[in-house]
């Protein structure tokens, strides 16, 4: 490249003096001629042009060299688009590098959580094999039906990782275990005991111990559980060391819980948690931070320590920890990246300084059916009927664990998925609707802006309902999915590659990058209503069966 670049400036340089040359000679025995210095004037500038641009090439190269063009930085010599026209950075960040995403796209919906704290009485848990993947779905029991366990105890175990436990969140008495197809084991329930107890840990002395006594703690204790890899979203097999570790503060999904009310109070078991994470990998423990509103993030996450801080800023789904790996430290062949949600943050550092298997959860109430929104504290697991008693206003009514694009319907007597830290209620969306969006009807949400309701109040929140607007259809090409995903992923190409069983097209599409919530926004898009998500975990599937 430096070859052809310096042969291009020599060139460029001996063409202009023969250009002036000839000028100068067209010109000679009369008065000055300004086309020899106009002719200077551009020679002089393509030369300049000329040298700006080798030496932008060669920071370019000596950037990538060094690995410092994934930190979010512009190393070019020319300003990007969005430091010419971007926002201003809001003081907060004290002039830190912000990654700004322009693609995606903000459902707002009706029913936000408010900032207040709710009560229930949940009597009932469950542990729910399903919701750890890359586990069997037939796990070796522990415990059976009848037996009195106390909170951290293990109830099952994965035959391929034995030493890998799988904790009982409350103390009670083991009143079910519930199977689905073929066998598979679908929920340990607990019926909680009034006053609650609590195995007793011994935790190891986090910062001087060795890497195998910390994992081997973690594993028998159920915080190993805790941890998910990337690639495959999976629970990280023992004796695994990842490349980083990526914690993600904010969460931009459709009536997602504010997480800095969620801290609020537990500074000391979320920094001690980092500690822990930090002894796990050789890398760096990543914390995205939110620079999208005027008021700074907690200082629960804005003054952690012994981690590598990353502002972002940007429509949904920039929460996403997918999207902020891509735009740190992508996923490369053969990489392993842990990901760690906020509150697990907590109840791993809660295994060392309560010394006990802490997994309490604030869950946010939230949908426009229920007669009151909040936010409970209550624990990992817990029975949604009883979150929900004597709070939804309507008969006709979809419950989800979770957000809308991602989340799990969930009737009356199921529970709250692992990783989940909000319940959404919305109206179900069963009836048929003639014409479909051709006739006149009430606002709904839509990226393509279809309707006169969208221009006319464009940040007004929409009292959704689940129906989809049409059923599946041929899966055409639209590059609808692109305009909400910001990564440098062909996504529509991608899924047509899991289709098709390419395996090696599907690496070089980037599906090792991909779970399934940052394809959610996709499907939510999508004119051909395709199962994006469904599509997504059975390419991963495959892809994991070959690696």
């Amino acid at each position: 490249m430096k070859r052809r670049t310096l042969k291009g400036l020599l060139l460029l340089v001996f063409t202009g003096a023969a250009w002036v040359d000839a000028a100068a000679q067209s010109a000679s025995g009369s008065n000055p001629n300004y086309l020899v210095y106009t002719l200077l004037a551009v020679v002089a500038l393509l030369i300049l042009g000329m040298l700006i641009q080798v030496s932008d090439n060669l920071l370019g190269i000596k950037a990538r060299q060094i690995g410092a063009d994934k930190d979010g930085q512009n190393y070019s010599v020319y300003p990007r688009l969005n430091e010419i026209f971007d926002s201003p950075k809001p003081e907060y960040t004290a002039g830190a590098p912000i990654i700004s995403l322009k693609k995606g796209f903000d459902i707002l919906l009706e029913g936000e959580a408010a900032r207040k704290r709710v009560s229930a009485h949940v009597k009932t848990y469950a542990v729910q094999p399903p919701n750890y993947k890359g586990i069997s779905p037939i796990p070796k029991m522990e415990v059976e039906v009848g037996d009195e366990v106390k909170a951290g105890d293990p109830l099952f175990h994965d035959k391929t990782n034995p030493q890998v436990k799988f904790v009982a969140p409350v103390s009670g008495e083991v009143i079910a275990v519930n199977r689905a197809a073929k066998r598979a084991i679908a929920e340990v329930i607990i019926l909680a005991d009034k006053e609650q107890q609590y195995r007793t840990l011994t935790p190891p002395d986090s910062t001087n111990c060795s890497l195998e006594e910390l994992q081997n703690f973690l594993m028998d204790s159920g915080g190993w559980a805790l941890l998910r890899q990337r690639p495959f979203d999976v629970i990280p097999a023992p004796g695994d060391v990842p490349r980083d570790i990526f914690i993600s503060t904010f969460d931009t999904a459709p009536l997602a819980p504010d997480l800095n009310y969620v801290v609020e109070g537990q500074g000391l078991a979320f920094q001690k948690g980092l500690d822990v994470l930090a002894r796990l990998t050789n890398g760096k423990v990543r914390l995205g931070l939110d620079a999208r509103g005027d008021k700074a993030p907690s200082a629960v996450f804005t003054q952690a320590t012994g981690v590598e801080k990353t502002w972002f800023r940007g429509k949904h789904p920039a929460g996403n920890v997918g999207v902020q790996i891509h735009h740190t430290q992508p996923i490369r062949s053969g990489d392993k990246v842990w990901v760690v949600g906020v509150q697990e943050v907590i109840s791993l550092g809660a295994l060392f300084v309560e010394e006990r298997y802490n997994a309490a959860r604030v869950v946010a109430l939230t949908g426009a059916e229920l007669k009151e929104t909040g936010y409970v504290h209550t624990v990992l697991g817990a029975n949604i009927g009883d979150l929900l008693e004597g709070r939804v206003s309507g008969d006709n009514v979809r419950i989800v664990s979770g957000d809308v694009l991602t989340g799990a319907k969930k009737d009356g007597a199921g529970f709250l998925n692992a990783f989940d830290d909000q319940v959404t209620v919305l109206e179900e969306g069963d009836d048929y609707e003639m014409f479909g969006w051709l006739a006149p009807s009430y606002r709904r949400p839509t990226v393509s802006r279809t309707y006169l309701s969208n221009l006319l109040f464009p940040k007004e929140p929409f009292q959704a309902n689940t129906n989809t607007h049409g059923e599946q259809r041929a899966f055409v090409m639209t590059g609808q999915y692109e305009d909400v995903l910001p990564m440098d992923v062909l996504p529509q190409h991608l899924c047509k590659a899991i289709l098709a069983g390419d395996i090696e097209r599907m690496e070089g599409l980037g599906i090792l990058e991909m779970s399934e919530e940052d394809i959610a926004l996709c499907e939510f898009a999508c004119t051909s209503k395709q199962p994006l998500q469904n599509i997504l975990r059975d390419g991963l599937e495959m892809m994991q069966e070959q690696m």
